[in-house]
């Protein structure tokens, strides 16, 4: 019923720059939290950034070069990536916490294919 498409991974030299990107479709009432994860080979998926009405979070090792964004009308979440670092290459996946318009009351969660990023460097 919702799906989650990313797009804007690939390959980049240390210390450019990559802006990913995130579109939520379907039978959406609202969304609510939407993240960034990545998962590096032979290593657990770990939280990037957040988004919330609250606020923003991120990873520390992130702090300072990655921003995460959002455009409520689109559905649609941003990773905007600068200065990265061969140890940032990864797969990277959207995560939504959504409400359908079938059961507004509850909450699903649900996840995006992937986009891999690769620094190089």
């Amino acid at each position: 019923q919702v799906r989650l498409v990313e797009s804007g991974g690939g390959l980049v030299q240390s210390g450019g720059s990559l802006r990913l990107s995130c579109a939520a479709s379907g039978s959406i009432f609202s969304i609510d939290d939407m993240r960034w994860y990545r998962q590096a080979p032979g290593k657990q998926r770990e939280l990037v950034a957040s988004i919330t009405s609250g606020g923003r979070t991120y990873a520390d090792s992130v702090k300072g070069r990655f921003t995460i964004s959002r455009d409520g009308a689109k559905n649609t979440v941003y990773l905007q990536m600068n200065s990265l670092k061969p140890e940032d290459t990864a797969v990277y996946y959207c995560y939504a916490d959504v409400k359908i318009l079938a059961a507004t009351d509850l909450t699903f969660h649900y996840w995006g294919q992937g986009t891999q990023v690769t620094v190089s460097a």
